[in-house]
């Protein structure tokens, strides 16, 4: 009889892409498994996750809004309707287990699973754990862990420190970088810089790189710069008679610029951390400020006090940025101590780990 998976999450690629990665390696391990994915309804993972080959429910759910808190009005409304639509999803798929990897879906998903004795997995990829993880962990079955250290959060029972899931396409890649620059239709013998804000962007980054494009010109460095949808239309503008630019909206191949780049510019989610790891890049991490308990300058700061990254502040982005990176496109050595620092902290098993410890549980 093959089990059968609920994988709870999204809203970011930081939640997204885990979720598959976990899929793909307990398909690895357990060829006929039957996975569900539960999202919410008009995010991101809607069109991600069908992409990679899964199905997905959508279910009507928001986050709590810490910037305006009117818009939490109907979150309690929300929430009871979504337990509806999880209650008919769940009649009709019958899980084994319920994965949760972050994002608003989560909650719901699991509780519902919890409630019925349903086995629950939580993937926590951030130094700083979620409220609704924390909350989730007491009857959660196994509480899976980026790094150490999370007692604080979770009941020291129920962690597993697994690393984070990142996707097979960039552990895996073989790509050279003659090759990802021919990808972008990059020069192979000028200095390339990787501007990635997020898979939804990043506005203090975005200003900071549209300002100084001259500055970048004058320095002989060509961008590859992911700015998600919202500035996109004004980058494209601002570099139309630009070839040593080339804007995206969205990265589809990250493998490639990852390879292509000598240098990283990057918000400081979970995901982003790891995946710079095991790349092995010198990276400037600009972190995103409004993070829940400003966990993004947690991740960081882990890299900066080990002499793996290099961090500037999201306020001071804008004069302080560019100047910082052209010093470090200019000095060699401490890009080599940079890559030989930050590989440390790479996991590059991590969705195995995951994926072994749940079906030996629900075996």
């Amino acid at each position: 009889m093959s089990k059968k998976f609920i994988i709870a999450g999204g809203g970011t690629g930081g939640h997204i892409f885990p979720a598959v990665a976990i899929a793909n390696a307990i398909k690895q391990q357990l060829n006929d498994a039957v996975f569900l994915f539960v999202g919410a309804n008009g995010k991101m993972e809607m069109e991600k996750v069908p992409q990679a080959g899964y199905a997905i429910e959508g279910i009507d759910i928001a986050g709590f809004n810490r910037s305006n808190w009117f818009k939490n009005v109907g979150l309690p409304f929300k929430l009871l309707k979504s337990f509806f639509q999880v209650a008919q999803i769940f009649k009709k798929f019958k899980p084994d287990a319920v994965v949760g990897v972050g994002g608003y879906s989560t909650f719901p998903v699991l509780k519902f699973a919890q409630s019925k004795g349903i086995s629950t997995f939580i993937h926590e990829a951030n130094s700083f754990a979620g409220k609704s993880n924390m909350l989730l962990a007491k009857k959660a079955t196994k509480v899976f862990t980026a790094t150490e250290g999370m007692e604080k959060f979770f009941p020291v029972e129920k962690i597993f420190i697994s690393g984070n899931p990142v996707r097979s396409a960039i552990v895996n890649s073989s790509i050279d970088k003659q090759t990802a620059l021919n990808h972008f239709g990059l020069k192979f013998n000028v200095k390339t810089l990787l501007v990635i804000g997020g898979s939804l962007g990043a506005k203090s980054i975005n200003e900071a790189v549209k300002e100084n494009l001259d500055l970048l010109e004058k320095n002989n460095i060509q961008l590859i710069w992911q700015t998600g949808i919202p500035f996109y239309d004004t980058a494209k503008k601002a570099t139309e008679n630009n070839s040593m630019v080339k804007v995206n909206d969205f990265i589809q191949r990250m493998d490639c610029a990852y390879a292509a780049a000598d240098v990283v510019v990057s918000r400081s989610g979970a995901m982003s951390v790891s995946e710079l790891s095991i790349v092995r890049k010198p990276v400037i991490f600009v972190p995103y400020p409004h993070a829940a308990e400003d966990h993004q300058t947690a991740n960081a700061m882990k890299l900066v006090q080990q002499n793996a990254a290099l961090m500037v502040n999201d306020k001071e982005a804008k004069e302080k940025l560019i100047p910082a990176l052209i010093a470090l496109m200019n000095n060699e050595a401490e890009q080599e101590r940079m890559k030989n620092n930050i590989v440390k902290f790479a996991i590059p098993d991590a969705d195995k780990r995951v994926a072994e410890e749940i079906i030996k549980i629900i075996s």
